[in-house]
């Protein structure tokens, strides 16, 4: 049975700002909670077959959204049953724009498995019913897919370890949620120029350089790497091109990958998501995929790549509320990759941090190194310069939230006295 004590060993620096909650009128996390979560909802239910008792649950939950109070989650018997009577204790009887943002995000997808029986009996029902998106977004980027492992395989053999090599990974493992590898900059040539159009453009912090330093810059390989993993699909591809870069060229001796337990935020990846995919690797008809597959394989096998889930990260809680057992183990690793928008957010608490904040000193609790890819869908977000954040307001009203616009931010915090 999952409880959750929460331990605050460690905040951010300074005093925590307010969250973001859909009360506040004209933000993007006010249209997600009105427009976007029934958007879901609806289409959930028009690619899924659901028994009619099933499915009017389900349509009245989105019919509710934003009006109906938040009313518990009742799903005896499934692990995290006690865990989610005290999240969303504080938010009973409000509507869906008052409590928190990401507690209600965190609400709705838990709701529908309670409703889905997802975890009812133990029989097996476990059924993801984000499934078909997952697979629908895999299939459509065969291209793309095709297009990475082709330049990922070309370096794979390439004699000696090209920093340059890791930190183009690194973007296109940044920005493969746009499943274009137009996007590759420098291609597997020596030439390393970026022009205009490549996503540096509009990566508004780029701390690459100190990811590649932090792994490169070492006595001896890198024991553990972390990848604390966001979407399916292209995105999780792009992951696993990351870990066979860093595997085959001894970048580290092991990398584990970092799960939900169950289906939230729609495309987030499972373990069986990630088995999954790489069968799918290793079945393409494209020699370069299939050799990437199979080489994941063989690091599996070899005890190199390991997977992992935990509960936390399928909670409304920010980071820095992470239990004790969860620290220790995440303090394990010489670097931890953190993936996507929501989990930045939760690094962040999805609070109202001035633009300017420094990354390092929201996020000084942090157990392990930490390197942040992320694309912007959220209005939350701290590192920019001055001028930086003068630029990109006036060339993108919407920067905060389009997905156009990136960071790869890095910390790593100082070890405790004593």
């Amino acid at each position: 049975m999952v409880q959750f004590a929460p331990m605050i060993l460690r905040k951010p620096k300074g005093p925590l700002p307010k969250p973001l909650r859909g009360i506040e009128a004209g933000t993007f996390t006010q249209r997600s909670i009105v427009e976007r979560l029934p958007r879901i909802g609806r289409r959930m239910l028009a690619v899924n077959e659901f028994p009619s008792p099933v499915a009017a649950q389900l349509q009245a939950l989105v019919d509710g959204i934003p009006d109906a109070p938040v009313m518990p989650i009742n799903d005896d018997g499934a692990p995290d049953a006690t865990a989610w009577r005290a999240y969303a204790e504080p938010m009973l009887g409000q509507d869906w724009l008052q409590p928190p943002w990401f507690s209600v995000e965190v609400y709705f997808y838990r709701k529908i498995l309670a409703i889905t029986g997802y975890f009812r009996d133990g029989q097996g029902r476990e059924v993801d019913p984000f499934a078909y998106d997952k697979r629908q977004g895999l299939s459509a980027s065969v291209a793309s897919i095709r297009e990475l492992s082709s330049q990922v395989v070309a370096v794979l053999g390439h004699p000696g370890r090209r920093r340059p090599v890791l930190a183009n990974l690194l973007f296109a493992d940044l920005w493969g949620n746009q499943a274009d590898m137009s996007m590759w900059p420098g291609g597997t040539n020596d030439d390393d120029s970026i022009d205009d159009q490549s996503p540096q453009a509009h990566t508004l912090v780029d701390d690459s350089a100190a990811v590649v330093a932090h792994l490169f810059d070492r006595p001896a390989p890198a024991d553990q790497v972390d990848i604390l993993l966001d979407n399916a699909g292209f995105e999780l591809v792009a992951d696993l091109h990351v870990v066979a870069y860093l595997l085959a060229h001894n970048l580290a001796r092991h990398v584990r990958l970092l799960a939900k337990v169950h289906p939230v935020f729609v495309s987030d990846a499972l373990k069986k998501d990630v088995m999954e995919t790489i069968s799918f690797l290793a079945d393409d008809d494209d020699a370069n995929v299939t050799t990437i597959g199979r080489r994941l394989i063989e690091f599996m096998a070899a005890g190199r790549l390991s997977l992992q889930d935990d509960w936390f990260w399928n909670s409304p809680l920010a980071a820095w509320e992470m239990p004790e057992a969860l620290r220790r183990d995440l303090a394990k690793a010489d670097l931890l990759i953190s993936k996507g928008d929501a989990n930045y957010r939760r690094w962040l608490g999805d609070r109202h941090w001035p633009f300017t904040t420094p990354f390092g000193d929201v996020v000084a609790y942090t157990p392990a190194p930490l390197a942040a890819l992320r694309t912007l869908k959220a209005e939350v977000m701290v590192g920019l310069t001055e001028e930086t954040l003068r630029q990109v307001s006036q060339a993108d009203p919407d920067w905060l939230a389009n997905g156009s616009w990136g960071v790869i931010q890095y910390h790593r915090p100082v070890p405790a006295s004593g």
